[in-house]
């Protein structure tokens, strides 16, 4: 059957049509909103490069994770920025630290949150690399063995999902048998499988804190725009290694990448919305290139087309509130 029997524009007639038609919808459910939190301040302080995104102190938390919940979202990630930095980032595993005292802080008033931590160095380090840095050249092993020590923190703390987000090789394994080891085997891990050395990060280091100490870059340990077999290889081999769930980074820029992982597997996908990509719709839509509501909608409308189940993005709560 074609034309004229065949109309297309059946499907499209009124807003009831559309919606009925829909293959794809959002839901409050789809999206993890990103939380940072800052040790040395007593008041929420305004991320310039990310509009309308603060580092938050311990006091202020629970108000942006109360409205965090009330936007409908029940999944955050969090993010700390320590008073104390060193090259080790032996903060980072402190039991006292600022994310282990803030899980322990959202779990007391918002048990039901699901908390999920990045388990990576970048935050907690003098120099803002990902991992030990040994001659100007990253130490991968060595790294891990403190990804093991902050992980189990985490577990400790009342996280419930790790993130592992600096891409080393074999960390998901070692994270798993840490947890293991040290009596949290049903402690997931959502690893940032698919994590490629991008231009979209600029915003974010200047929330986590490491803008301006970070030097150099991370293409030693990162995949290369240009990759999609090593990539995929990457993916499969964090899978075997034990991962729960995974991640694609960027997301706009790489959702051919979400759509490979979905075929090829069918652990929970998420697709981070990047900083970068975050600050260019908002810097558009003040520049009236387009609708912000509209613009956003459609990218986040394309990550679950593309096969991700959930969303990691700086706008999850303005969204949320307009489903509502």
């Amino acid at each position: 059957m074609t034309f004229p029997d065949l109309r297309f524009q059946r499907y499209r007639q009124t807003p009831a049509l559309r919606d009925f038609f829909a293959e794809v919808h959002l839901h409050s459910r789809d999206f993890i909103y990103p939380i940072f939190i800052k040790e040395e301040c007593d008041k929420p302080e305004a991320v310039l490069s990310l509009p309308g995104i603060y580092q938050h102190s311990l006091h202020s938390l629970i108000d942006e994770v109360a409205a965090t919940v009330d936007s409908g979202i029940n999944k955050i990630l969090l993010f700390g920025i320590p008073k104390h930095k060193d090259p080790q980032g032996s903060s980072s595993f402190d039991g006292n630290g600022i994310i282990q005292k803030a899980a322990r802080l959202i779990k007391k008033h918002y048990p039901n949150v699901v908390v999920i931590a990045d388990c990576c160095l970048c935050e907690y380090t003098s120099h803002g690399h990902c991992g030990i840095m040994e001659n100007g050249c990253l130490n991968n092993d060595a790294t891990l063995g403190m990804l093991k020590k902050i992980a189990v923190s985490y577990a400790h703390s009342g996280v419930d999902i790790i993130a592992p987000s600096g891409r080393m090789d074999g960390s998901v394994a070692a994270i798993r048998l840490a947890l293991e080891e040290a009596g949290h085997p049903l402690t997931p891990i959502m690893s940032y499988a698919i994590k490629y050395a991008s231009a979209f990060y600029g915003p974010f280091r200047d929330a986590a804190g490491a803008g301006s100490v970070f030097k150099g870059d991370r293409k030693h340990h990162q995949i290369a725009p240009s990759q999609r077999r090593e990539a995929l290889r990457q993916a499969m081999d964090d899978i075997q290694q034990g991962a729960d769930m995974l991640i694609v980074k960027p997301g706009m820029p790489y959702l051919d990448m979400i759509r490979d992982v979905r075929e090829r597997c069918s652990l929970p996908i998420s697709a981070y919305q990047v900083s970068g990509e975050y600050a260019m719709l908002k810097a558009a839509a003040k520049a009236q290139v387009f609708d912000e509501k509209a613009a956003f909608h459609e990218c986040l409308l394309a990550y679950k087309r593309a096969g991700a189940d959930t969303i990691i993005t700086y706008y999850a709560k303005d969204i949320c509130q307009q489903l509502q």
